[in-house]
């Protein structure tokens, strides 16, 4: 077994993950992380009795038979949490005409719950229920994930390519658009809104089918121990197998050999709880792409296709993310609710029309009995906090405690009483996912998954540099957990190719 060290810059979910695989397969790997625990953009913090939990909103394939069960259980989630089964996907609720849906995983009861909407819209209703029952069995695991690009041969090509051949019909022509023109089909325009809503308007129709037959195989499940307990049980795993972590360690600088064009370390910022330097075989990045490449690494070691790449890729579109903690149970309320406003409200230059509410109804360690977490989450521009942040910090508070009391309001129509309920409230827009993450312009999953991004195969090296390699949601497009796991392994996986030994992996 090899004794190479490994430098992993971030302890987020993608890099915990690669510290794991690198421990398993004899590498000694030592983890910077510039916050002061881990998980990255899956966030919690605490706000007097309440835990906010600003990460993971499900969890998929948390059941056994499935490739990505294997990930979880090699990482230590399975070990140590708790994910009780998703049965609905969330509630829609339309204020202007009252109407109320239910995403159900009985796919009979949810088509006929559609078509109640508007019987003229039974076409694309039953198109939308037969996607998710022909994708029903799937192993999402094996959909290109199991392999990074550099080690994927013609035979693996082929091989994904006959695993994937009861869904390939879906990869291409409508049901590779996005969601937003699949649902024009739609006669009753708050169907549409709702069918453009499964997920994000711009993933391709196909997504919202795997969601759909994820939810019907009974292979969704929420976190009741929160984020912060998810990336700690990775975190545990990667301890015990030898790794180490130091946190409030924010790197500044990929140290590279010059003439050779080899990474051999990390410079940390001043302030650093660490030495300034630290040398290393190899330096995995599974920090922002951007500011990996173009400052940590100074812009030296791009291509066209990477310049492209970031000029022109479209990023998650950023949020804000208004948490109330509540005294009040909630007992029966749906995990999640979408109101489609009558009443739009403004930020900066937008009109909010579409709130998401998460009630944290579902675990014990978010409130004490008795109480919950109610959070509001709505898109937003980055520019505009950004801005109002840098030039004008009371105001920049002003608008937070504006939000708050408007969402609140809004809140109020639903759940009268709730104003009085209030005992905390705590406001994050996109700046607070820079400031803790630095995730560029406070994309907390990467490139905006459309039907070309999400397809591209994005290695993890990058042109001329020896010894470096990249991992998280900026090099497998998509984002989410199963993505960001899946891309600590592969980083491994290329170490040990290159290294002659096999890649192994345990369990703990």
């Amino acid at each position: 077994m090899t004794q190479k060290s490994v430098i992993i810059i971030g302890a987020g979910l993608a890099g915990l993950s690669t510290g794991c695989y690198a421990q398993m397969n004899g590498y000694r790997s030592h983890v910077f992380e510039h916050h002061s625990v881990p998980g990255g953009v899956a966030a919690c913090w605490q706000r007097g009795e309440y835990l906010i939990d600003g990460g993971i909103h499900f969890l998929m394939s948390h059941k056994p038979e499935s490739a990505i069960y294997d990930l979880y259980h090699e990482l230590g989630i399975i070990r140590d949490g708790h994910f009780p089964d998703l049965t609905d996907y969330g509630r829609f609720v339309d204020e202007t005409s009252g109407r109320d849906v239910t995403i159900t995983g009985n796919l009979d009861r949810l088509a006929a719950d559609l078509k109640a909407i508007d019987p003229a819209d039974a076409g694309l209703i039953d198109d939308l229920v037969a996607g998710a029952r022909a994708m029903q069995g799937a192993d999402m695991g094996a959909m290109g994930m199991s392999k990074p690009p550099e080690l994927a041969g013609r035979l693996d090509t082929l091989k994904q390519l006959w695993g994937m051949r009861r869904y390939f019909r879906f990869f291409v022509g409508k049901y590779n658009q996005p969601l937003s023109e699949y649902a024009q089909a739609a006669h009753d325009p708050w169907l549409r809104t709702l069918v453009e809503n499964l997920f994000l308007p711009e993933v391709p129709a196909w997504f919202a089918f795997m969601l759909l037959a994820l939810l019907a195989d009974g292979q969704m499940g929420l976190l009741a121990d929160g984020s912060l307990a998810f990336a700690r049980s990775i975190e545990r795993r990667y301890l015990e197998l030898g790794g180490q972590v130091t946190y409030k360690a924010t790197v500044e600088e990929i140290l590279v050999d010059a003439e050779r064009d080899k990474a051999v370390g990390v410079r940390l910022a001043d302030g650093a709880t660490a030495p300034a330097e630290h040398r290393a075989d190899v330096v995995v990045s599974a920090a922002d792409g951007r500011s990996t490449i173009f400052k940590l690494l100074g812009g030296r070691y791009v291509d066209d296709e990477i310049s492209k790449r970031y000029e022109t890729w479209g990023l998650i579109r950023p949020t804000v993310m208004v948490n109330y903690g509540v005294a009040r149970a909630f007992a029966g309320e749906p995990h999640l609710t979408t109101l489609k406003l009558a009443r739009p409200f403004p930020v900066g230059q937008q009109a909010i029309e579409v709130l998401m509410v998460r009630i944290f109804n579902y675990g014990e360690r978010f409130a004490p009995p008795g109480k919950t977490v109610v959070q509001v989450t709505f898109e937003t521009a980055w520019d505009y906090w950004h801005d109002l942040r840098e030039k004008d910090r009371p105001g920049y508070k002003a608008e937070k405690a504006r939000v708050a009391a408007e969402v609140l309001e809004r809140l109020e129509a639903h759940w009268p009483g709730l104003s009085a309920q209030v005992e905390e409230t705590d406001v994050a827009t996109p700046v607070t996912t820079w400031r803790y993450t630095l995730n560029d312009r406070g994309a907390y999953m990467g490139w905006l998954p459309t039907p070309q991004t999400i397809m591209t195969a994005i290695p993890r090296t990058l042109p001329g540099l020896a010894n470096f390699y990249m991992a998280g949601q900026w090099v497998l497009p998509g984002g989410g957990v199963p993505p960001s796991l899946y891309s600590g392994q592969h980083v491994v996986q290329i170490l040990c190719k290159r290294d002659g030994q096999q890649f192994v992996t345990s369990v703990p």
